[in-house]
């Protein structure tokens, strides 16, 4: 159960908005109504050849594969949460995860990886 639920976070968080970012910067148009620091974002991205394209976005992919890890380590209790810990149980249809979400996860991210 475990691994069929951080495969679903992988795919909705890191696949589809590593979609969502490449298409954000490389299509959204720059106007006075975007906000500074997008319009920076933007401009820098473009800057860019082809390969620090593809370095800036695996940046971004990998920010957030960091971030949901470090989610599910504190939510396995794995991790310390600033100002201290808090006791709860995380279940996934009544099934409780063992505090093993974050194993799982950097398990199918390295999988994933090995695909490629």
């Amino acid at each position: 159960m475990n691994e069929e639920f951080v495969s679903r976070i992988y795919k909705t968080v890191i696949e589809d908005g590593e979609n969502i970012y490449k298409g954000l910067y490389e299509n959204t148009e720059v106007t006075k109504r975007n906000v500074d620091y997008w319009k920076k974002a933007i401009e820098l991205y473009r800057s860019f050849d082809d390969e620090q394209k593809n370095v800036f976005l695996d940046i971004i992919k990998h920010t957030m594969i960091d971030t949901v890890s470090s989610v599910f380590g504190i939510l396995d209790g794995s991790s310390t949460l600033s100002g201290g810990n808090l006791e709860f149980e995380i279940k996934i249809n009544g099934i409780s995860t063992e505090n093993e979400l974050q194993d799982t996860f950097l398990g199918v991210v390295e999988e994933i990886g090995n695909r490629k």
